[in-house]
């Protein structure tokens, strides 16, 4: 791809292109290169979008949840950009990414915009490329993101490093609360949806999450509210979408949101910096080969030692600056 053809691609995404979007999202995705140089220059155009993360236990409905939502804010005039991140499976490196399938009322609406991704083994249930993409969904001229993390438990903290609001979502009698607690789910939440809420045990469940709250150091008017929803039939969909709405708003307007977001940013240019520096590392100096070799041979030496002989390899490999 040419500088040229580049720039057409992203002024075919700014004018609503949805082939254009999509082919600019697979660069991302390959982590190819002259995304980021393409990045560069629409990067002072994003920022418009609200993004919402949508995570919790496997089970808990967030997909239905997800289509809930984007069905009831196309009723109020909005377009929607759906990343729903699939588990890769460890053996075949492949994904379902079945979102298409599971929000089958969506899939003919151009209104809405739905990327399915794979983890690709990522820790933290985020593809590496998730922020990427939700900034072409931005470029792309949604209006609200909503950012689906594969149902995997402990890793999915890092949904709130990507969002402006984070969703935790549970359901009754499935040991959830226990789970999140686990995870960390609990620290991320900006507020609690319990769904499926024609089960039984929902008191308990809710009276469990105000339990824990409680013995959160927070004062109690910053506690994250507690909603009901059975998103199977539309119950509560409304009253979430209007709270999502209500605390971005006053977010935005107390500062708390661009506080956020900067916080988001430093986080992700953190990644991205130690990702290059392992590509570096165990790539293109070649220290995953030496390093493969050494224990082809038999665990010579201990790892710690071995950690610090490949460190001081790439220190002098590496020019001064």
């Amino acid at each position: 791809m040419t500088v040229a053809t580049g720039a057409e691609l992203v002024a075919r995404v700014r004018a609503g292109e949805e082939l254009a979007c999509a082919r600019l999202m697979s660069l991302a995705e390959r982590g190819d290169t002259r995304f980021g140089a393409l990045h560069d220059g629409f990067f002072r155009d994003l920022g418009r979008a609200r993004r919402f993360g949508i995570t919790g236990p496997p089970g808990a409905g967030k997909s239905t949840l997800v289509e809930a939502l984007a069905l009831h804010w196309r009723r109020a005039g909005r377009t929607l950009g759906i990343v729903a991140v699939d588990p890769t499976s460890p053996f075949t490196g492949g994904a379902l990414l079945g979102d298409r399938v599971r929000m089958g009322r969506l899939a003919l609406d151009k209104g809405v915009f739905i990327r399915s991704m794979a983890t690709r083994g990522v820790f933290g249930g985020l593809a590496r490329a998730t922020d990427d993409v939700a900034d072409v969904l931005d470029l792309f001229g949604r209006d609200t993101l909503l950012v689906e993390t594969v149902g995997v438990g402990q890793s999915e903290v890092d949904i709130a490093r990507s969002a402006d609001l984070t969703v935790v979502v549970l359901h009754p009698g499935g040991g959830d609360t226990i789970q999140a607690m686990k995870a960390g789910l609990m620290e991320v939440a900006d507020l609690y949806l319990v769904n499926k809420a024609d089960l039984p045990g929902l008191d308990r469940l809710v009276q469990q999450l105000q339990d824990i709250l409680g013995l959160r150091d927070l004062p109690p008017d910053r506690h994250p509210p507690i909603l009901t929803s059975c998103a199977t039939d539309g119950l509560g969909v409304a009253e979430l979408a209007a709270a999502l709405d209500c605390l971005h708003a006053e977010r935005a307007a107390s500062g708390a949101l661009a506080a956020r977001r900067a916080e988001n940013f430093e986080r992700r240019v953190r990644r991205l910096v130690e990702g290059r520096l392992r590509h570096d590392v165990w790539e293109a100096e070649g220290l995953g080969a030496l390093l493969a070799e050494r224990i082809s041979q038999g665990l010579p030496q201990p790892a710690h030692g071995l950690s610090d002989e490949i460190l001081t390899l790439y220190r002098k490999r590496t020019p001064e600056s």
